[in-house]
């Protein structure tokens, strides 16, 4: 069992944090692609993060039996590329991955021509892949608003397929800078793709390895917004080449703004202090939904009535993370109501804050770092913080960093 951290108020918030990761997203995909080149790509900076570690494990593992625990990330690219390696895998999990839907993936990947089976409950993990006997359509068709990762397991494999492969995205499309993330990624590595309205079409092509430094982590970023915001006072540096990104939740900077953070670029990094923030927020999150957990808390503090769009994905990740933030939010008076379908309203805590707030991080790591910025408001205690491995595994070292005091602790 994890031991609780306490983490002591701190009003002022100030050091550099050296611990920041590189960007999971980018890393996961850049060692797919790689592994579709053999393997012979120079990447530098790949991410710390347990995702991406388990990734480098499995994707050399000759194991007949892989265990993703619970990165879904990895269940879904290497689904994918195993479907096309011409070897037989089983790919399982943790019993929430097995509760996380992969039906439309494997949909696709046997219209492609891959034999895939559920080996326990129809429609999600674990899945038993037997094999590839070769391509027996160019053209699948998958709903645009599905998880990213998805869409970008398929894109991915497209080049190596003999026939390549066009996805017709059906209806609303969401995570799209995701989507464009991957598309980039592959030219790197020379694959012939466009991504124009709702089709993406990749020709077959060999792909070329690519010597690569991965950029830093923006979700990973977002956290240090939420200090700045929350704290009397804020100066802290986050080092790292900021200047050119692929990922969506670089709009974390925009964000920022509204609720309070300045951000300057300096040279080796970004340089956060506080200013003024607004009182209401209008989102859609449909491009950028990690982002959430960061926000939502800081609005519930500072007074900011927020109201957001783009929040479904949010049921199927690690956990049901809308739930858990109306839960959490609770505990501080604050609420997270749907007037609507697909429309959000933040009502922000009108109550002082509590002397002490324990939170739960329902196996989530970005339910962890979204609430322990609270930790300038009032003293806060977070259960199972072990959970920020998953993405951040320095994240509590950098909270040192910064001033906080942390310790562990019993829960209360």
């Amino acid at each position: 069992m994890s031991t609780d951290l306490e983490l002591k108020k701190t009003s002022n918030i100030k050091g550099n944090v050296s611990g920041l990761p590189s960007s999971k997203s980018v890393s996961n995909r850049v060692l797919i692609l790689d592994a579709l080149t053999g393997g012979k790509s120079k990447l530098g900076n790949l991410s710390e993060a347990r995702d991406t570690a388990l990734m480098q494990k499995l994707l050399k593992s000759e194991e007949s039996v892989l265990n993703v625990m619970d990165a879904g990330t990895t269940m879904r690219f290497l689904t994918a590329f195993y479907s096309i390696s011409g070897q037989q895998k089983l790919l399982t999990g943790t019993d929430r991955m097995k509760e996380r839907p992969i039906a439309p993936l494997v949909n696709a990947l046997r219209t492609i021509g891959a034999d895939i089976q559920y080996t326990e409950k129809e429609g999600f993990p674990p899945v038993r892949i037997q094999g590839f006997s070769g391509q027996k359509s160019r053209e699948v068709s998958v709903p645009g608003n599905l998880s990213s990762q998805f869409i970008s397991a398929l894109m991915m494999i497209g080049p190596v397929l003999p026939q390549g492969l066009i996805i017709r995205l059906e209806g609303h499309i969401g995570s799209k800078p995701y989507i464009r993330m991957t598309e980039a990624m592959m030219k790197m590595f020379s694959a012939k793709v466009s991504f124009e309205g709702h089709t993406i079409e990749i020709e077959p092509s060999p792909l070329r390895s690519v010597d690569y430094q991965v950029e830093p982590d923006w979700s990973a970023a977002s956290y240090w917004y939420a200090f700045t915001s929350m704290a009397e006072s804020a100066n802290i540096f986050l080092p790292g080449n900021f200047t050119h990104s692929f990922q969506g939740d670089q709009v974390m900077e925009t964000i920022g703004q509204s609720l309070g953070v300045k951000t300057e670029r300096e040279a080796g990094g970004l340089r956060l202090s506080k200013t003024d923030h607004h009182h209401k927020l209008e989102w859609d999150f449909n491009d950028c939904p990690d982002l959430a957990q960061t926000v939502l808390p800081i609005c519930a503090v500072k007074g900011i009535t927020g109201h957001f769009t783009g929040l479904e994905s949010l049921r199927i990740k690690e956990t049901d993370r809308i739930l858990a933030l109306q839960t959490e939010l609770a505990k501080i008076g604050a609420f997270l109501e749907e007037p609507s379908t697909g429309n959000w309203k933040l009502i922000p805590s009108k109550n002082p804050i509590p002397e002490i707030l324990s939170f739960k991080t329902y196996h989530d790591h970005r339910m962890a770092m979204g609430l322990a910025p609270l930790c300038t408001l009032t003293k806060v205690v977070i259960e199972d913080p072990s959970v920020v491995n998953k993405s951040y595994p320095r994240f509590w070292e950098d909270v040192r960093r910064c001033g906080i005091e942390v310790s562990e602790g019993p829960a209360i």
